[in-house]
């Protein structure tokens, strides 16, 4: 019965310290992707060399978007391809334009960016987040696609990749090219979405 008593005793012990012991690699792997995602995103994120507003300006489709917010797992399904237009002026800053649908009706929403101190990156204020954001085109070849980055912190409930085409349809070798540098900031596969539809309000302005 000693023999049990203590075996039971031992057994508990082992139990208690692989249960601690999961807890912490656990917790250890939770901070090292953090730690990991951080880093690409420090290191990546920089405006295109020598951006040019005026030729980045004009009509953008809005092709993909990547995004691991928890609240867009359930939108994801609804995502369709938007339309907006990008204006300049004299001081440098940009405004997107841009209509899409919205709860009843097809709505026109407008975002007014302030140009920041490195030429390609933008400041916002979101409505939605009641915050300052930054925005940065980090590579447009200005004539068929554009990358940009919406929030360069690490931070999954805001930060967002898209990619923009001058029309709905791009090639597919740009597509994998979105794809692969969302999942090289640490995006998962099923945040990276290409809608195959495009919203009908997007052609009918506003």
């Amino acid at each position: 019965m000693i023999y049990i008593a203590r075996l039971s005793v031992q057994c508990s012990r082992d139990i208690i310290f692989v249960v601690v012991f999961m807890f912490i690699m656990s917790l250890f792997v939770t901070i090292l992707s953090v730690m990991l995602w951080t880093q690409c995103f420090n290191a990546v994120i920089q405006p295109q060399k020598e951006f040019d507003l005026q030729r980045f300006s004009g009509s953008w489709y809005r092709v993909g978007l990547a995004y691991d917010s928890p609240e867009s797992v359930l939108s994801r399904k609804y995502l369709q391809v938007i339309k907006g237009n990008i204006t300049s002026d004299m001081d440098g800053n940009a405004n997107l334009t841009v209509w899409g649908r919205g709860p009843k009706d097809c709505v026109c929403l407008v975002y007014h960016y302030k140009k920041n101190d490195l030429p390609g990156q933008f400041l916002y204020f979101s409505q939605r987040h009641q915050m300052v954001k930054d925005v940065t085109v980090v590579e447009s070849n200005y004539t068929e696609y554009s990358l940009v980055v919406k929030y360069k912190e690490i931070e999954k409930n805001f930060t967002q990749v898209s990619l923009y085409g001058r029309s709905p349809t791009l090639r597919e070798e740009i597509l994998e090219r979105f794809r692969n540098y969302s999942l090289s900031l640490g995006f998962s596969a099923e945040s990276i979405v290409i809608p195959a539809s495009v919203d009908s309000c997007s052609e009918r302005g506003c």
